[in-house]
């Protein structure tokens, strides 16, 4: 299963309501991914950058040899234009209506003064109704920000993942900026920006006037798309999409996506593009088709590949991937679904190119 959140420092608290238990489905499917992933990023000495609720590390991943074990690679060609997620001019601003955080997993509603920072990764999950926008300021340590209307989304920063950080760091949210020094320390602040939205900025590593400097560069009355370079058709009937996550961290070498279907109780599929300058050549031969173009199961049955995209991999991870039993009721997604799903998808013609995303 692909670690849905790609962090490596936080781990979320899922309070799911309605009638499709995402909260569930979320937490079971990020505690295994997140020992994968922790394991991958130590192991490669890539475990520097504060990740929240829902942050999001910046490593995308290589291919070493198919779909399996592939690593983290290094950081961003400084001299690439920064993608930017694109404008969602229909949607406001958080600002203008805060209780719209978190409720729609392809728009977020606050930007960036781009002028001063640089987009690391954005996501949103509407489990819990957080959103988060990952960035750097000028040549500064990235910076974490999640919103919400709950503040229980955001009430705590977890440090569980880096070697000596373990247990949660209660926030206030007086707007004052606090030092930790767990996990070898950074800061972090907690405030409301507009009454009914709760906030926490969190820097690994950094100090009091840096966080303060980069907080100021959130854009409040603004809303972007989520999805960018990737775009899902129709999804399987009773299901819905829950969660997008975009990095882009190590753009132009490499980017990813997920968007992940969530079906009641606890069904779930992960749609992920990973591009990479260092992926093998393109395979194109497979055991399966999609929409009449070559596609590949993988030997556990749980990972369908759309092929022929340069430089990139396009899956579809389904079916109940635990050694306990699925819950009363729980319907899998299946191959045929899968397959539906991929041959509906939309990928930009050009991964590099930000303008060819919208």
């Amino acid at each position: 299963m692909t670690d849905l959140d790609q962090r490596i420092t936080s781990a979320l608290r899922e309070r799911a309501d309605g009638e499709i238990d995402t909260g569930r489905l979320l937490r079971d499917a990020r505690t295994l991914g997140r020992r994968r992933q922790v394991r991958r990023r130590l192991a490669t000495g890539t475990a520097l950058a504060l990740v929240g609720v829902l942050g999001l590390a910046g490593a995308v991943r290589t291919d070493v040899g198919g779909l399996p074990g592939r690593m983290p690679w290094a950081a961003t060609t400084p001299t690439a234009v920064a993608p930017v997620p694109p404008r969602a001019d229909a949607a406001p601003g958080a600002a203008r209506h805060p209780d719209l955080v978190g409720g729609d997993p392809r728009v977020l509603h606050l930007g960036l003064d781009t002028r001063r920072a640089r987009y690391l990764g954005w996501a949103v999950y509407t489990a819990n109704r957080t959103e988060s926008i990952r960035y750097r300021v000028g040549d500064g340590r990235p910076v974490l920000v999640e919103v919400s209307p709950d503040r229980r989304a955001v009430n705590e920063l977890l440090l569980n993942g880096l070697p000596g950080a373990e247990g949660a760091i209660p926030v206030t949210f007086d707007g004052r900026v606090r030092d930790f020094r767990v996990g070898g320390g950074g800061v972090v602040r907690a405030w409301q920006p507009v009454p009914g939205l709760y906030a926490r900025a969190s820097m690994l590593g950094g100090d009091r006037s840096a966080l303060t400097e980069a907080v100021g560069a959130i854009r409040w009355n603004e809303a972007r798309r989520c999805d960018a370079p990737l775009r899902l058709g129709a999804v399987p009937p009773d299901a819905q999409v829950a969660t997008c996550a975009v990095d882009v961290d190590a753009f132009p070498g490499g980017l990813t996506v997920e968007l992940t279907i969530v079906r009641s109780p606890t069904a779930t599929m992960s749609v992920q593009l990973v591009h990479g300058a260092q992926i093998a050549q393109d395979v194109t031969s497979g055991n399966r088709t999609v929409d009449g173009r070559p596609a590949r199961l993988s030997t556990d049955g749980h990972q369908l590949e759309l092929l022929g995209i340069p430089k990139a991999h396009l899956t579809a991870t389904f079916g109940w991937l635990w050694p306990n039993e699925p819950p009363a009721g729980q319907v899998d997604f299946t191959e045929a679904e899968a397959t539906s799903v991929l041959a509906g998808t939309r990928v930009a013609p050009d991964l590099t190119d930000p303008e060819t995303w919208d």
